[in-house]
């Protein structure tokens, strides 16, 4: 490999803004000699009829408008590419050179050209009867389309079985994602090598975490939480695992697999008393019991073996595909600082790869530079990043759009690194987004100087929430300038006298995106509507500051009077936009999609209308006001019972849902038991203690009525008391009140909940917005 550089030079555009980058020939040279060899080696007939049995599932009667074909050749080298072109008898033909890219092609035409809506949400996929004629050819501006957070799995798919995954893959597909975690059943491996290493079943089960935990004991965060898991567990998910490879491999996308970071049991001592090995850092609290895996200083001959063990196991169970994640240091320190311990780290766990892969590729998360940046100086970085031959390495720049680091990093030392947007921590509800940064930085990024970038990516920490960010993001793969889709205005001409200042062209490029994104999604909207999805677009979803938003909300954090409240968006907006999708639902038909996004628009404005009247409760118990404390304390309450109606009427905010995908999932009684603790403890206390408590807080159906409103009832009536009876207010008292009475017992409750919607959506936003719109004024 040498030191061949893997960013493509877009440093020189054409000045015709339609016409291609220059400058790809001489880097495309250099494109076999560095990541070439990650293509897969599926041929392309399965590829094409893999991309043909996506087209049936997705499409049905209509999959036989489109023609299919797979050509390697089409394209630039190590770039897919797509082709797009009507032909006789009302069909369209699509040629790409991947399975992933007919797929892309296929979802690129049917939102282009027939102004159609595929998302995690649903479909809104109405053809025309005369398909619209197209002659196109896109070529990505990069290597690789990314996706998924290390934690994600965690967050939002813990409990999902092949249907689900089979719809997500095609999602995938449908998006352009080449490059994919796939780390299901990693565990029934380790287990495999730690038997043959001699530890004990029971040794091995005490170390690994439960479902919707695995990702932290993963990365050396703690240990056994939430556990054990059973034999029958790794029987499901290595047939899991079995059918998502096959699937991405016959697709064309490339997955990524897990490699030994150095984490082992506590036990592992037991079996090797002279190995060199450390205790890793306590990681939020957790007691002795969970807290601090060891970490085998890689130095030692005996990480050589594990790592290599490992490896040929898994690659006899599912094979090997060259690419390979591994996060030693994720939110934990390495033991040494010398600069020899850190690249002998760096060294020796490429080695492991390579030994059994002579073609690894070492992707590893960018976190820890931003995580834990006061340790990883620029020095640290390069002596880490330097052990691995160059092209070696990828870098996932982890949240790109709020913390980049590969402009202070020198686009990290010569590695290749993809931008990333991470957007989400732990799945949690709140309408945000950085259009802007999004529509600038990758298109900065990819041209500055010296640059490695090979790929853009989506690393949410949980999905399913505020899509449209993440197909805004999603476009940046093949968008070149802002400027080349300046036809998204023609339409919308009129809204240049909303704008003053001298880049209007390029703000109502994004916000009349959004308002094509409105109308691909609900089949057809009004005007009135297309200006409410521009002003989400100038407003909530343009977001630009570096405070972190992780579910900051009155209604979903741990009582207390100490609570901070900001928004980055003008509320009066917001609260018209609010009263537009409330009307809209007189106005014409409305699909699913569009009752998703009214209860999700009513959320987000009942989370604000609590933000309103904790203001008030705050006021009222400093003034020592009895009597207006105990109304607005009422108001809060009865607030929470409103927004319990409406997110109980969507299926998409079911906590009924959640808990019975993690009791489906178990394959026996133990493990049904196991699933529900799992779930219920992930989404409330986060551990034993409340470690993280309401880190993974959602705003569900189920969790509002028996989780949240009990919180606040406790804390409000004890503030009442303490104004009643002249006594100190005791927060600590307080909340281990709650800890006691709501919060533990919650995670081991088995109470059912309902797993189809209740009422009427439209209906009840409509009257919880005249009811509270009061509060805005």
């Amino acid at each position: 490999m040498g030191n061949a550089v893997i960013g493509h030079d877009y440093t020189k555009v054409k000045d015709n803004e339609n016409e291609e980058l220059i400058g790809l020939e001489e880097t495309d040279k250099d494109f076999q000699k560095t990541l070439g060899h990650l293509h897969l080696k599926t041929p392309v007939e399965i590829q094409k009829h893999a991309a043909e049995a996506l087209i049936q599932r997705v499409l049905k009667k209509n999959s036989t408008l489109f023609r299919v074909l797979v050509d390697t050749s089409i394209g630039p080298l190590g770039r897919d590419t797509f082709e797009l072109k009507k032909v006789d008898d009302n069909q369209v033909q699509i040629v790409g050179t991947s399975g992933v890219a007919v797929a892309w092609g296929l979802h690129y035409y049917l939102k282009k050209y027939c102004k159609c809506h595929i998302s995690w949400e649903g479909s809104q996929l109405k053809l025309p009867s005369i398909l619209p004629d197209v002659d196109e050819i896109v070529t990505s501006n990069d290597r690789f389309r990314y996706y998924q957070n290390v934690c994600t799995v965690g967050y939002s798919s813990p409990w999902w079985q092949w249907k689900q995954w089979e719809k997500h893959l095609d999602w995938m597909a449908l998006n352009g994602i080449n490059l994919a975690l796939a780390f299901h059943a990693q565990e029934a491996i380790w287990e495999r090598v730690y038997l043959k290493l001699g530890l004990s079943l029971e040794e091995i089960e005490a170390h690994f975490a439960g479902p919707a935990f695995l990702p932290w004991a993963r990365m050396g965060n703690f240990r056994g939480w939430g556990g054990p898991l059973r034999n029958s567990w790794h029987r499901q998910t290595i047939r899991l695992q079995h059918l998502i490879l096959n699937r991405m491999r016959d697709l064309g996308i490339v997955p990524v697999l897990p490699a030994f970071a150095g984490h082992v049991p506590h036990d592992f001592i037991r079996v090797f008393p002279q190995a060199n090995i450390t205790s890793v850092d306590n990681w939020n609290n957790f007691e002795d019991q969970y807290c601090c895996p060891y970490f085998l200083d890689p130095s030692d001959p005996l990480f050589q073996v594990v790592g290599e063990e490992f490896l040929r196991t898994y690659e006899e169970e599912f094979g090997l595909n060259h690419i390979y994640n591994c996060d030693p240091f994720n939110e934990n320190l390495p033991a040494w600082r010398d600069p020899i311990f850190l690249y002998t780290i760096g060294e020796k766990i490429y080695s492991a790869m390579s030994t059994v892969d002579p073609d690894a590729v070492w992707l590893m998360q960018g976190w820890l530079f931003v995580h834990s940046g006061f340790f990883w100086t620029k020095d640290r970085v390069k002596t880490l990043l330097s052990s691995v031959p160059t092209g070696r390495m990828i870098i996932l720049d982890l949240q790109s759009e709020q913390f980049p680091q590969y402009e202070k990093l020198d686009s990290y030392f010569g590695q290749p690194f993809i931008w990333c947007m991470l957007h989400n921590f732990g799945g949690t509800l709140g309408m945000f987004g950085s259009v802007d940064i999004l529509n600038r930085r990758v298109i900065e990024a990819r041209k500055m100087e010296n640059s490695t970038m090979i790929g853009t990516g989506l690393t949410p920490e949980g999905i399913n929430q505020n899509y449209v960010i993440y197909e805004f993001m999603l476009e940046t793969a093949y968008r070149k300038e802002p400027a080349n889709l300046y036809q998204w205005l023609v339409a919308w001409i009129y809204y240049f006298s909303l704008l003053s200042d001298s880049s209007h062209k390029y703000h109502c490029y994004i916000y009349c995106r959004f308002a094509d994104y409105a109308e691909r999604r609900y089949g057809r909207v009004d005007n009135i509507m297309r200006i409410s999805w521009q002003g989400l677009g100038l407003g909530i979803y343009n977001y630009s500051n570096v405070i972190n938003i992780r579910g900051h909300y009155v209604i979903t954090k741990r009582p207390s009077l100490n609570i901070k409240t900001w928004y980055w968006y003008d509320l009066r907006e917001f609260l018209l936009i609010w009263e537009n999708f409330v009307l809209f639902t007189n106005a014409t038909d409305v699909n699913d999609l569009y009752r998703h996004d009214l209860v999700d628009i009513t959320r987000q404005s009942l989370q604000i209308t609590a933000d309103f009247i904790y203001g008030d409760i705050v006021k009222a118990f400093e003034a020592k006001n009895v009597t207006e404390l105990a109304e607005h304390s009422s108001r809060l309450l009865e607030l929470f019972d409103d927004l319990e109606e409406i997110l109980a009427s969507s299926p998409d905010f079911l906590l009924g849902r959640w808990l019975d995908e993690a009791r489906k999932a178990a394959p026996d009684a133990y493990m049904r038991a196991n699933h529900e603790f799992n779930a219920r403890n992930q989404i409330t206390l986060w551990g034993p203690n409340g470690e993280i408590v309401d880190y993974a807080n959602k705003q569900w159906s189920g969790v509002v009525a028996d989780y949240f409103r009990p919180r606040w009832a406790i804390f409000l009536e004890a503030l009442q008391r303490a104004l009643r009876t002249g006594d100190k207010f005791s927060a600590q008292k307080v909340k281990r009140l709650i800890f006691r009475e709501v919060e533990l017992p919650f995670s081991y409750s088995t109470k059912e909940y309902p797993t189809q919607p209740i009422g009427d959506s439209e209906q009840i936003a409509m009257k919880l917005y005249s009811k509270w719109k009061q509060y805005w004024e």
